[in-house]
């Protein structure tokens, strides 16, 4: 496993350097960037576009629950997104997977799990915990909403993030570099992907699955 570059996205230095140790044991040409809260693991994704793969802990300043993940797999679609979290009940874990993550690695996982997790991934295949057994869905309305997002397009998915930012219109116009009636078509969208009748209404049903970023919580 050499000449990869790996985002480890988490708050926690020592859980980073944890990290950080598996993976250069995985070859010596391995690049890792560090990031240690949501902001600057969005940075980290643009300013490396190359990156093989992120590393993203579920919960850290910046995001709460599967916000980030969500916002990630909008505006970085081709970077693999494995969530690493001491939350590994097994609603999280199919949670993550349903909204787009190439695997999960519990924070109680050995170095051998974690350098064996990614290798998983980076051939293309979706890791979870050993013992893990993906069942359906048991909250029928959560199962419906995640199957709603998964309708929006990445753009829409964008939008919607921005929305639960708290960002007005025009705001998310000027950050994505399109014309305000764009954004207007996006939200109408989204509303109607999403039923419900207003922007309030769309973050609410983000808050339902832990989606709300930690400043609007």
């Amino acid at each position: 496993m050499t000449g990869l570059t790996i985002i480890i996205a988490d708050d926690h230095p020592l859980f980073r350097g944890a990290l950080r140790q598996a993976l250069l044991g995985c070859g010596s040409e391995t690049v890792i960037v560090e990031a240690g809260d949501f902001d600057a693991a969005r940075t980290s994704a643009t300013q490396c576009p190359d990156a093989d793969l992120m590393l993203l802990d579920l919960s850290m300043p910046g995001a709460s629950g599967l916000s980030g993940l969500i916002t990630l797999r909008a505006e970085h679609p081709g970077l693999p997104v494995v969530i690493v979290s001491a939350r590994d009940d097994a609603a999280t874990i199919r949670r993550a997977l349903d909204l787009g993550a190439s695997g999960f690695i519990s924070k109680s996982a050995s170095i051998e799990e974690i350098r064996e997790a990614i290798a998983v991934v980076l051939e293309g295949n979706i890791y979870t915990p050993g013992g893990y057994q993906r069942g359906p869905e048991q909250d029928a309305e959560i199962g419906d909403l995640i199957n709603r997002l998964r309708t929006l397009t990445p753009q829409q998915s964008r939008v919607l993030s921005m929305l639960a930012e708290g960002l007005l219109n025009k705001q998310i116009a000027y950050e994505l570099g399109v014309s305000e009636a764009t954004i207007k078509a996006h939200v109408s969208a989204i509303l109607l992907k999403l039923n419900v009748d207003s922007r309030t209404q769309a973050v609410i049903q983000l808050g339902k699955i832990g989606a709300t970023p930690a400043a609007a919580a």
